[in-house]
C-alpha cells in the first residue's frame, strides 16, 4: 500500500517511525509545513517525494491513503480534501476543533464510502486495551476515571522543543483523548458534562488550566485536570478506579493500585500505541471495513466537547458581566 503523510513535525515523525515497522506499507510522499524541515525529514526516512502542498501529494501515482498530522485548524478541511480526492484518511486527534466541522467530516465519509479514522491513540495503547478487554469480559466496571493531563507550555513550542506554527488547545486536543476514552470504556455518552477554566494567556489566547467533570447515566464518573503550567512530570496519567481493582495507565504502560506492573506483552502485536493505531487503519482499508476509532465512532466525543465549550463560554460571559 502506498501512502502519503502530511506534517513533518513531532507527531508526523512518530507516525513515520511506526509505519516503518508495518509490512507492505510504503510512504511515497511527505507534505510538510516548511521546505527545509520537510526535505530533512523526507531524506531521513527515504521518502522519494516531498512537497509543501498536500494537493501535490494526493496526485502522486498510487497513493491510496493519507495520514494527517498537520495543525489542528487544518484537520477538517484537509480530511475532506483527501476524501474528495478519493483517498482513505486518518486524521490525527482532534479531527476538528468544532462540532460543526466534525459533522462535515462524518457526512463526507458517508458520501464517499472511504475509510476515515481519527487518531484516538488511547483506544490502542496496550494499557487501555488491557482494561477494555477486562471490561468487555465483565471482569471490571469503571467507577471513576481520575485523569491528569499536564504539560509546561507557556510558549508556543511543540513536543520536540521546536516553535509551533499553531496553538495547541487543552479542550479540543488534550481533553478529547480522555472524553473519548471515558465514553469508550464505559460504553456510554456522558449525560452530565461540566467544565471550568483558568485565566486566558495574554499572548497564546488560550486557557492554561482547566477542570472537567463527566458522569454517565449508570453513575460512572470522570474527573479530568489539565494544565499547560505544570513544571514537573509531563503527559497524561489515567487512574481507573473499578469495582474489582485500581489501575494506573501512562501511555503504553500499566500498573495496579499497589504500583505493580501489569504484563501487557500479549495484549497486541506491538507495545507502541501509535503503531497499533496505524495498523488498524491499514487493516480496515484492506479488509474494507469500519476501523476502531472511525470518525463516526468518535463523533459523540466531539459532541461532548461542544457541550463543555458552551459551559466554559457561559462562565466567560458571566465574568464579563460581573466586570461591567
Amino acid at each position: 500500500m502506498k501512502i502519503a503523510v502530511a506534517g513533518q513535525g513531532a507527531f508526523g515523525i512518530k507516525h513515520l517511525e511506526a509505519v516503518a515497522n508495518i509490512p507492505d506499507v510504503e510512504v511515497i510522499s511527505l507534505a510538510g509545513g516548511n521546505p527545509a524541515g520537510t526535505e530533512e525529514v523526507a531524506k531521513k526516512f527515504k521518502i522519494p517525494h516531498w512537497t509543501t502542498d498536500l494537493a501535490e501529494s494526493l496526485k502522486q501515482p498510487g497513493v491510496e491513503a493519507v495520514i494527517l498530522t498537520t495543525p489542528t485548524q487544518l484537520h477538517a478541511s484537509q480530511a475532506i480534501q483527501c476524501m474528495r480526492a478519493g483517498k482513505h484518511v486518518m486524521v490525527e486527534i482532534p479531527m476538528a476543533d468544532t462540532l460543526e466541522d466534525s459533522e462535515k467530516i462524518v457526512q463526507v465519509r458517508g458520501e464517499t464510502g472511504l475509510v476515515a479514522m481519527a487518531g484516538h491513540t488511547r483506544r490502542f495503547n496496550p494499557s487501555h486495551q488491557w482494561v477494555h478487554k477486562k471490561i468487555e469480559a465483565g471482569e471490571l466496571r469503571v467507577q471513576q476515571m481520575n485523569v491528569q493531563t499536564y504539560f509546561f507550555r507557556r510558549t508556543n513550542m511543540n513536543a520536540a522543543g521546536k516553535p509551533r506554527s499553531w496553538t495547541d488547545h487543552l479542550l479540543w486536543h488534550h481533553a478529547c483523548h480522555t472524553v473519548d476514552l471515558f465514553q469508550y470504556q464505559t460504553g456510554e455518552t456522558a449525560e452530565i458534562a461540566q467544565a471550568v477554566q483558568g485565566p486566558v494567556h495574554p499572548e497564546l489566547g488560550i486557557a492554561m488550566d482547566m477542570g472537567i467533570l463527566l458522569r454517565t447515566h449508570s453513575g460512572a464518573v470522570c474527573t479530568l485536570s489539565l494544565s499547560f503550567n505544570n513544571k514537573g512530570p509531563q503527559g497524561t496519567f489515567f487512574r481507573y478506579i473499578c469495582d474489582n481493582g485500581t489501575y494506573v495507565a501512562y501511555y503504553d504502560d500499566l500498573v495496579d493500585g499497589e504500583n505493580k506492573p501489569v504484563d501487557l506483552t500479549k495484549v497486541d502485536v506491538s507495545m507502541n500505541g501509535i503503531e497499533l493505531q496505524d495498523r488498524e487503519f491499514f487493516a480496515a482499508i484492506k479488509e474494507k471495513r469500519e476501523p476502531n476509532s472511525s470518525v463516526q465512532q468518535v463523533l459523540p466525543a466531539m459532541q461532548t466537547l461542544d457541550r463543555l465549550e458552551h459551559c466554559v463560554g457561559r462562565q466567560g460571559k458571566a465574568v464579563l458581566k460581573q466586570a461591567r
